[in-house]
């Protein structure tokens, strides 16, 4: 181990790349082979290598670090970058993403914003009303049985075969309309007539072959009016009323004013208490639909590493950056080994630790001067500085003075 060479001086990428790639001998060039065979990436390894031992020191002191370390390094440095830049994309992205496919090369696709996550999510509101969302609403039938009031809805879930119990949405129960009663059959026959005038004839329909009277649209409003107060002050109003699992109805079936024969006696308006209800069930199942093949979560949105070629000037400035910090970092490491050295008459103290805490430092600040630039690019910030832009620009040609043209 006291043999192993350190840093020569300058290294030759492409030369140990073709070896291991073409021959598949050790060691690699890097340890993943992310960008081995890009070009740029080929061109730049070496460049870095000697950057970062120039700024180490060489050739003035020696660095104990050989070319793969810098080369692992510059890999690490750029996937950092990579991770860094589509966990912004994804999180700035995420509405439109979720839902795709995961087969989509989202890399170099350009995300326009849609409404498609958005409906979906709000169509949830309409689901309460009926109107949207991707629970069934169904409708029950509860017979009504004469003098009972009160039924146990959960019980008439079970009879059904509803697992987990249901909800109830609408019901129906209401008293037979007014305009029944104000043309009922006997009515319409001309019977039960006010002040020996026929009623039918009163409310528009005629006497027997006589004429026709039809009466305002307005008066006939207002007879069904004055019969539902008259059904609500001196009669059982229908209502009902929901406590827990138990729903009572008033009044009492088979004790109401109309019969189904639409006169006093016999059952009450309707022999069944029909409603809406949607099952609990549903409403648990439907909050997870089958992401197979899908981008479902931050995990699988299809990124994949950048391609190095690509990446402009100033994402590789701040590569090189960070790949010094490694090379710092991994120096400190190697030198720590050995805290001091003995030499004839004394000792070398080595700065092992001072190179491991200042990498430490400058990789943090690097990593939130990008998330920071990143963060000053996305959609929102963009917005409110288009906006905050156009505001001056407004005031700025408000000052401008306005001339009257006189013709």
């Amino acid at each position: 181990m006291s043999n192993i060479p350190i840093w020569p001086g300058s290294s030759s990428f492409a030369q140990v790349s073709a070896s291991y790639y073409d021959n598949n001998i050790w060691p690699p060039p890097t340890p993943f082979g992310f960008y081995d065979t890009d070009s740029s990436f080929k061109t730049d390894a070496n460049k870095v290598a000697n950057f970062c031992a120039l700024r180490l020191g060489y050739p003035i002191e020696n660095v104990e670090l050989q070319d793969i370390n810098f080369w692992a390094g510059f890999e690490e440095a750029v996937t950092i970058y990579g991770n860094e830049l589509y966990a912004f994309q994804t999180r700035d992205n995420y509405l439109s993403l979720e839902g795709a496919p995961t087969s989509v090369d989202v890399n170099d696709d350009i995300v326009t914003p849609t409404f498609s996550t958005i409906v979906r999510l709000s169509q949830q509101y309409g689901e309460e009303a009926g109107t949207g969302g991707n629970v069934i609403w169904y409708k029950g039938r509860l017979p009504l049985t004469p003098g009972q009031q009160r039924y146990d809805l959960a019980q008439w879930a079970e009879d059904e075969g509803i697992v987990g119990g249901i909800e109830i949405k609408n019901v129906y129960y209401q008293a037979p309309p007014a305009v029944s009663q104000l043309y009922s059959p006997a009515l319409l026959a001309g019977q039960g007539g006010l002040g020996g005038v026929p009623a039918a004839g009163l409310y528009g329909f005629g006497y027997g072959s006589a004429a026709y009277l039809m009466m305002p649209t307005s008066f006939t409003m207002q007879n069904i009016q004055a019969i539902e107060m008259q059904n609500q002050v001196t009669l059982s109003n229908y209502s009902f009323n929901i406590i827990n699992n138990i729903i009572s109805v008033f009044p009492v079936p088979g004790t109401g004013a109309f019969g189904e024969d639409g006169f006093e006696g016999g059952l009450d308006y309707g022999i069944y208490l029909v409603f809406d209800f949607i099952k609990i069930q549903d409403r648990l199942d439907a909050a997870f639909a089958d992401g197979t093949n899908k981008i479902s979560n931050t995990s699988n949105v299809p990124y994949i590493n950048p391609t190095y070629t690509k990446i402009n000037s100033i994402g590789r400035a701040w590569i090189f950056e960070y790949t010094l910090a490694r090379a710092k970092d991994a120096l400190g490491l190697v030198r720590n080994k050995y805290s001091t050295i003995p030499i004839p008459g004394s000792e070398v103290t080595l700065n092992g630790d001072n190179l491991v805490a200042s990498a430490a430092t400058e990789k943090e600040a690097l990593i939130t001067r990008l998330r920071e630039y990143f963060d000053q690019t996305s959609r929102q910030a963009l917005l409110e500085r288009r906006q905050a832009e156009s505001v001056a620009r407004v005031a700025e040609i408000n000052q401008v003075p306005m001339t009257i043209f006189i013709g």
